[in-house]
């Protein structure tokens, strides 16, 4: 914020103006520029003044004031110097690092999935995803095995040392979610499930917020900057395909998404092929694409035998189609075949 003063000014005055800006929350260095004299402001804690401008303008020195507002103050580009880096065990995002999540629409049973864990490591993997609870258009679809389904999620981290990504559906089971998971998700259904982010803020576990279906970049952040308020900065952003007029796929994959959140804010952004496509046969497609956008990870549906799943098997790649996909994705990023968005490069320069 940029306080512009009129020529003049009593060094008392100055002085008394900073003290108002410092109570809302300012650092300030006075400036004089030729005949012109400024109050050069920047916010501590990121948050923005409720009446500061209000109030600056009620003195009589004061002629103008220019303030930049952001919406999402904590987890916009302006906040520190580089981007974060979200990490949870061997699975990391952001600053050069490239997560990949692989794993069940849902948890169906211990046997399948452990043998998804299993081969998950084999193609470098860092996250299991599965869900136990699953929030379904039709009250009569399959809604997960919620508790039974997080005990076998934590017995395949115990075997393979994956971290655990599940989906948390309902603020009363936070605590629940929160001692299973290494990463709690946040679905696109309750993207703006304001009191649920708040509570996720609180857990003390990264976050992966999902991209509501008709969300723009800008609520989408505004929904992440819920959960920094809170007290986590730990999210990790996913964009799963949004809601357009063509129905050829499940949903549109907002590729520009990636670069253009990236541009906004230092959060890490991930993608998810497998919700946007809707289509085994398309999901290497946009695996890369994605990839090739400069995502900072991936999160793809697995099962061993898709045409069985209980959800989603049409979109459910099988064991062959993942190596393939995954080959391809290392090699892009050890090639350095990727965009390069923000305040520094996603992957290592080559």
């Amino acid at each position: 914020m940029i306080v512009v003063l009129r020529a003049g000014i009593p060094a008392s005055e100055v002085e008394r103006l900073r003290e108002v800006l410092r109570g809302e929350g300012y650092e300030c260095e006075f400036e004089s520029v030729l005949q012109e004299q400024f109050l050069v402001c920047r916010s501590v804690s990121g948050a923005p003044p409720a009446d500061a401008v209000s109030r600056l303008m009620a003195s009589e020195w004061v002629t103008k004031v220019f303030a930049q507002e952001t919406r999402y103050p904590r987890i916009g580009i302006e906040r520190g110097g580089s981007r974060s880096r979200v990490a949870a065990g061997n699975l990391q995002f952001g600053r050069g690092e490239f997560g990949m999540i692989v794993g069940p629409c849902t948890v169906e049973d211990e046997a399948t999935l452990l043998e998804i864990a299993r081969f998950a490591k084999t193609i470098g993997a860092g996250g299991l995803r599965g869900g136990a609870y699953k929030p379904t258009t039709s009250p009569y679809s399959f809604q997960g095995h919620g508790q039974a389904a997080l005990k076998m999620l934590e017995r395949a981290r115990e075997e393979t040392g994956l971290a655990i990504v599940t989906e948390l559906i309902d603020v009363r089971l936070v605590e629940q979610a929160a001692c299973a998971a290494d990463v709690i998700q946040i679905g696109a259904r309750s993207m703006q499930n304001f009191p649920l982010l708040r509570e996720v803020g609180q857990a003390g576990k990264p976050v992966l917020l999902k991209r509501g279906m008709g969300c723009k970049i800008h609520e989408w952040l505004c929904a992440a900057e819920y959960i920094a308020d809170a007290g986590n900065e730990r999210i990790v952003l996913c964009e799963r395909g949004i809601r357009s007029f063509d129905d050829a796929t499940r949903a549109c994959l907002d590729v520009s998404a990636i670069p253009a959140s990236q541009s906004l804010t230092h959060l890490p952004v991930i993608f998810d092929p497998s919700h946007a496509s809707g289509n085994r046969n398309l999901v290497e497609a946009l695996a890369l694409a994605g990839t090739a956008a400069g995502a900072d990870g991936v999160m793809i549906e697995v099962h061993p035998h898709p045409e069985r799943a209980i959800k989603d098997g049409a979109q459910s790649v099988n064991f062959e189609q993942m190596s393939r996909i995954a080959k391809k994705i290392w090699a892009m990023r050890e090639n350095g075949l990727v965009a390069e968005v923000g305040l520094e490069p996603t992957t290592p320069r080559v």
